[in-house]
């Protein structure tokens, strides 16, 4: 065999080692996830990069590249825990991912009166807090003509001038408290909004009742599975992993060609927030 043919014999075996390797470790043990929308502000923002642990809910079809189906139903598996953010495969299609925090577990009766969710009859504890306030980035901006918005704050009352020049968004924030002591931040920005009242359901076994922290902005188990809108009641099955820890976030006014803005988008106090 000559020598060429052996570094290539050789390259091609690297490559699929490589290959290997990224499989297991996108299936079993970690993978990115990218933030593209605001339902899950204050804790998310549009530009956020996280890692998601695989390993903390068992391993489904859902937990391969592509949806591959090498995994019958759901091994090793293990129900989150109220409160924990996750990465799940979105009903009633099954192939978006999006990223909710979790509110109800099999069994839990789930209702929300006057924008307070209900759990088991009893209101989980709401209190406000100070203001999120964040200045309008470029991802914003960009989100807000896509969803046709008049605001990249959503609405033009949650906007204002920042101090120092530019725009900013101001909202409305609450600490939100479950059972146990598990504590969070959410927005609340429109009282009596279409979300704000919603019947008891309870969850059936096998499923989880998710929430976006945004309330008023996120489609999620407060609606009926329907394409493009609510989720409905989310099988355990079609958990992804859970949110790990914040390895990016950029503003989105970064120039690929220009190298060095690659730096100063980078909102570099946001990297290394675990969950």
């Amino acid at each position: 065999m000559s020598a060429k043919k052996s570094e290539t014999r050789d390259f091609l075996w690297f490559l699929a080692k490589l290959a290997i390797f990224v499989f297991v470790l996108r299936s079993f043990i970690v993978s990115p996830f990218n933030i593209p929308s605001e339902s899950m502000q204050p804790r998310l923002l549009i530009g956020d990069y996280l890692l998601v642990a695989k390993w903390p809910y068992g391993y489904s079809r859902y937990s391969l590249p592509f949806g591959v189906p090498l995994i019958p139903g759901r091994i090793f598996a293990s129900t989150p825990q109220r409160g924990d953010v996750v990465v799940f495969k979105a009903p009633p299609s099954q192939k978006n991912d999006y990223i909710k925090r979790v509110i109800g577990l099999p069994g839990d009766m789930i209702s929300v009166r006057g924008g307070t969710v209900y759990l088991n009859g009893q209101a989980i504890p709401k209190q406000k807090v100070a203001d999120f306030v964040i200045p309008v980035t470029p991802n914003m901006v960009a989100a807000a003509e896509k969803e046709g918005s008049a605001s990249p704050c959503y609405r033009p009352q949650f906007e204002e001038a920042a101090p120092g020049g530019g725009r900013q968004c101001r909202y409305p924030q609450f600490r939100e408290t479950l059972p146990g002591g598990r504590s969070y931040n959410v927005l609340d920005l429109v009282p009596d909004g279409a979300a704000d009242d919603r019947d008891t359901v309870m969850v059936p076994e096998g499923h989880l009742f998710m929430m976006g922290d945004n309330r008023d902005r996120s489609a999620d188990s407060r609606f009926p599975a329907v394409e493009g809108g609510g989720i409905g009641l989310v099988p355990e099955e079609n958990l992804v992993g859970k949110a790990l820890i914040s390895v990016f976030s950029t503003d989105g006014s970064a120039n690929w060609l220009l190298p060095w803005t690659w730096f100063t988008a980078a909102r570099w106090s946001r990297i290394g927030e675990g969950f």
